[in-house]
């Protein structure tokens, strides 16, 4: 195991872009306040005689000097870690909404735990703003250690059990009776934003869409889908015994 270099600089309290003159001054008051014969000869103070003489022999000479700080930038570069050279700082992040989330707004708490920041976790606020489309992104500015960075937030819909999201338009079932689908009239659902009356024409089909406009979610350019309400429901079915066969006579 190679022994590591002495530290001649730390020894002498001194940096790399000292004088000659800062090592003869460092050198000499150092030595007369660690002198054995001034401190009862301890072991502490007969070490650190010994470390200021070698550094005083070593930087002292130009050419040692200059061979030293050599081993010096050597040792350091052979230890120092190895880091990429691109951090990534960006982050992408999708969040489920409730679907009456895009028509009110929300706001959100982003917090980023990342192991590489040494400062720790980082909390953002977003807001969510009113009408905000089914897809959008949110783009957030990372701050402290990963300053220029950001991290972009897609919101999406919760799966709902009322409803199923094709873009901006919403769908759902509408279960009627036999009858209704016979002779028509209108159904309340409920939507989004509260009570809807549909209208069934006479004789509708099991699986017609009727369509209302503008009760879906934000659309880009402005305005709010439909939503497709399936028609459903079950047929009469009667079913009667017919007389058998006669038996015999």
């Amino acid at each position: 195991m190679q022994t590591p270099l002495p530290n001649h600089y730390a020894a002498l309290g001194l940096h790399r872009r000292c004088t000659a003159e800062h090592i003869r001054n460092a050198y000499r008051l150092l030595a007369k306040q660690h002198h054995p014969d001034l401190n009862g000869g301890s072991a502490d103070s007969l070490a650190r005689t010994q470390a200021l003489n070698a550094a005083h022999e070593v930087l002292g000479d130009p050419d040692q000097r200059n061979a030293y700080d050599q081993e010096l930038n050597a040792a350091e570069v052979h230890t120092q870690p190895i880091r990429p050279a691109r951090i990534e700082k960006n982050l992408a992040q999708d969040v489920l909404l409730r679907l009456d989330d895009f028509l009110r707004g929300t706001r959100l708490d982003v917090r980023v735990q990342d192991p590489a920041n040494p400062d720790g976790a980082e909390t953002y606020s977003l807001e969510v703003s009113p009408g905000t489309v089914p897809g959008a992104r949110f783009r957030i500015a990372r701050e402290g250690y990963f300053r220029g960075g950001v991290v972009t937030v897609r919101v999406k819909p919760r799966p709902d059990p009322r409803f199923k999201v094709r873009g901006s338009d919403l769908r759902c079932d509408l279960r009627i009776t036999s009858d209704r689908a016979a002779k028509g009239g209108s159904e309340n659902i409920r939507g989004l934003n509260g009570s809807l009356r549909v209208t069934i024409t006479a004789g509708v089909g099991r699986g017609e869409e009727i369509r209302i406009p503008g009760e879906g979610l934000p659309k880009t350019r402005g305005g709010r889908g439909d939503l497709l309400v399936r028609i459903t429901y079950r047929p009469e079915v009667r079913i009667t015994r017919t007389s058998g066969p006669s038996g015999p006579r």
